[in-house]
C-alpha cells in the first residue's frame, strides 16, 4: 500500500529524498544574474578590401570620390558625417596631387579602400618616385599649392588616424590613410 502525502522526518527532523512526483509540474529554474552582451568580435558584413584605378586626369577626382562613396555605402560600413566628409576630402586631396604631379611617370592612379572593425584605410599609388612634402606657408610668399598635404595631415589627425607613404615595387609611391571606425552599439549584432 502506497501512503501520499509528505513523508516522515527520521529522528534526526531530516526529511528522506523522494522520487518526484511525475504528475506535479516541473521546478522552475532559478533566476540568473543577467549578463551583459560583448561585443561582436567577428567579421562585419562591410569587411573586405578593394582596388580601382583612374586615368591621370582631372576628372578623375570627382569619380574617384563617387566610386568611394558608393562603395562604403553599399557595404553598409559605419562611414558618415564628418568621417565620410574627411575621407573624401583627403581621397581628394591625394587624387589630386597624384594628378598634378605624377602625369609625367603614370597612365593610371590606384585607388585601394579597406574596411574592417576598427577603421577605413585608404591608398593613392602613382608611378612617381618622390615622396610628397608639405610646404608651410611663409609669409609673405604666395604659395597656390602644398597646403593640400597640410590639410591631410590635419583632418587625419583630427580622426585620431595615421598616414604613411611607402614606396612601391615599380619604383612608384602609395600614400596610405588609416582612420578609425565608430564601435557598432553592443546590443546590436551586424547583418550577416
Amino acid at each position: 500500500m502506497d501512503i501520499l502525502g509528505d513523508p516522515l522526518p527520521d529522528r534526526y527532523g531530516r526529511t528522506p529524498a523522494t522520487a518526484p512526483d511525475p504528475r506535479a509540474a516541473p521546478p522552475r529554474p532559478l533566476p540568473q544574474p543577467r549578463e551583459r552582451p560583448q561585443p561582436y568580435e567577428g567579421p562585419r558584413s562591410y569587411d573586405g578590401a578593394w582596388r580601382f584605378t583612374v586615368p591621370v586626369h582631372e576628372s578623375s577626382v570627382p569619380r574617384a570620390r563617387r566610386a568611394v562613396r558608393d562603395l562604403v555605402g553599399r557595404r553598409g560600413a559605419p562611414v558618415v558625417g564628418e568621417l565620410m566628409d574627411g575621407l573624401l576630402l583627403v581621397l581628394s586631396e591625394l587624387v589630386t596631387n597624384a594628378v598634378r604631379h605624377a602625369a609625367l611617370l603614370s597612365a593610371e592612379i590606384g585607388v585601394e579602400i579597406s574596411l574592417d572593425a576598427g577603421r577605413i584605410r585608404l591608398g593613392v599609388e602613382d608611378g612617381h618616385p618622390y615622396r610628397p612634402a608639405a610646404l608651410a606657408a611663409v609669409p609673405g610668399h604666395d604659395h597656390t599649392g602644398g597646403r593640400g598635404l597640410l590639410l591631410v595631415k590635419a583632418v587625419v589627425a583630427e580622426a585620431g588616424g595615421s598616414c604613411e607613404t611607402e614606396r612601391t615595387a615599380f619604383g612608384g609611391k602609395v600614400v596610405r590613410v588609416a582612420l578609425p571606425l565608430p564601435p557598432l552599439p553592443p546590443s546590436v549584432p551586424p547583418a550577416r
